[in-house]
């Protein structure tokens, strides 16, 4: 989707496949849409195209308030890439931002704060801070319409510096005060308070078959830390997490849902989440790390349609269309869980893992930091990963480069060529991951990952 008209084409069939690939701007309206706005088509030569909402604001359009396009699933471009540009998206997402600002964004990245800015602005038409400040808007929404807590509190817990900030974004943003976003929902839909659980709805384009992504949750789940309960088709992930400002314990369900019938037009859907945070600072990070656990930020329609062409693939994409790879919601975690195998990172959490201050149910603890464990536990197979992971020698932030990443871990004595695979697929969510003695033709290049999910997910059943 380069060709302008080819984009005003998706905006005049109202293609939700390209919700959160591309936003549109009005400039009678002065407003930006998705592109499945319900809205009047508007005429060809009054419409902008952008890729970021951050660069649609930037140029002095505020949200529409019948499509809300802060609500989106992310560009399946910035899971995907590889480059700088790629790897920012990916840490502003996590609030790498808010929290180091722009000089430790650049920093992550091995690059210039300079170089950085004129990179985003090139390629996407707004640098870092205006990409955090869109995401900051958007938090700032989402705990103003689902929890009941001051807004003094908000526009601190959105990122924002100053209450004054906070005021002037939201305007900017959303053309309302942000008493008046408060106003738009009733208050009965509102909690009281983020540690009673701020509901969400995770987006995501196109099909979406949860089926598989939580039999794989399930048969990994570590006591203590994680837990699925219910029926099949219906069943609850719930799992604890260790956040930049605190901690917090999340669920998903797996029942999906949809704002209406599913067509090529409109197919996308969500899953509901709640998300109980000691600190609500963290709610942006929590929620990129569920959409990259969930994999909703994919594109299940350029997934399939080239893993489809394949004689040998194509009987599973039409049997599972839209089957995702799940990620991780901890990398550190998980690479620790994979060298060390479940019964034994059970026993780590058991033996070292932070214990709640209010467990919830079967949840109990954290996984234990990798300081943690290199302190407690030096020797052995694990001692190498840990410390590396401890000092940060080995980083897997989600701007981190996945190539670099992968040859520091096979410097690691204990670490062999599969298991490093399995940590660059789930710990940094690279779709094109072939582990070594795997029959992987490149013509499954670049969603190599998803075709081995989907030839596992055909032998267990």
């Amino acid at each position: 989707m380069t060709d302008q008209d080819t984009r005003y084409e998706a905006v005049r069939s109202r293609d939700a496949r390209f919700d959160g690939e591309f936003f549109f701007a009005v400039r009678t309206t002065g407003v930006y849409c998705r592109p499945s706005c319900p809205a009047v088509t508007p005429k060809r030569h009054n419409v902008r195209f952008f890729a970021t909402a951050a660069a649609a604001q930037g140029s002095g359009f505020r949200a529409c308030r019948r499509c809300r396009p802060d609500a989106v699933p992310g560009s399946a471009e910035w899971n995907a890439r590889a480059d700088v540009v790629g790897r920012a998206m990916r840490l502003i997402g996590d609030g790498i931002v808010d929290r180091e600002g722009v000089g430790g964004l650049a920093g992550r990245l091995g690059y210039s704060a300079r170089q950085v800015q004129r990179q985003l602005t090139a390629e996407l038409g707004a640098g870092p801070v205006a990409l955090a400040r869109a995401q900051r808007a958007h938090t700032a929404r989402v705990l103003l319409q689902t929890t009941g807590l001051p807004v003094t509190e908000i526009a601190f817990a959105s990122g924002f510096a100053s209450v004054r900030q906070f005021n002037d974004t939201v305007r900017t943003v959303y053309a309302s005060t942000p008493t008046e976003l408060r106003a738009a929902v009733r208050a009965q839909h509102r909690t009281a308070t983020p540690a009673a659980g701020i509901p969400l709805r995770l987006a995501h384009r196109g099909p979406y078959h949860a089926r598989a992504v939580f039999d794989l949750l399930q048969r990994e789940a570590l006591a203590g830390v994680e837990e699925v309960s219910g029926p099949a088709g219906r069943r609850t992930y719930r799992r604890t997490l260790r956040l930049p400002y605190g901690t917090g314990i999340v669920a998903v369900d797996e029942r999906a849902g949809n704002p209406g019938r599913a067509s090529a037009v409109n197919p996308g859907g969500w899953l509901a989440a709640r998300l109980h945070l000691t600190d609500p600072r963290d709610l942006t990070t929590a929620v990129q790390r569920l959409r990259r656990l969930f994999d909703l930020d994919a594109d299940p329609y350029a997934v399939d349609e080239r893993l489809g062409a394949d004689p040998r693939l194509a009987p599973l994409v039409a049997a599972r269309p839209g089957l995702r790879a799940p990620g991780a919601a901890d990398p550190e975690e998980h690479a620790v869980r994979a060298l060390a195998g479940r019964a034994r990172a059970e026993r780590l959490v058991r033996v070292y893992g932070k214990a709640l201050d209010a467990p919830c149910g079967t949840l109990t603890h954290l996984f234990p930091e990798p300081a943690v464990l290199a302190e407690s536990e030096p020797g052995g197979p694990l001692g190498p990963l840990v410390a590396a992971l401890a000092d940060g020698a080995v980083r897997l932030d989600p701007g981190a480069d996945r190539d670099d990443v992968q040859a520091a871990l096979l410097a690691l004595p204990g670490l062999d060529a599969r298991t490093v695979a399995a940590i660059r697929a789930r710990a940094l969510g690279d779709p094109d991951v072939a582990p070594p003695g795997t029959d992987v033709p490149d013509t499954w290049r670049p969603w190599r990952t998803y075709a081995l999910h989907h030839l596992r997910v055909a032998e267990e059943r």
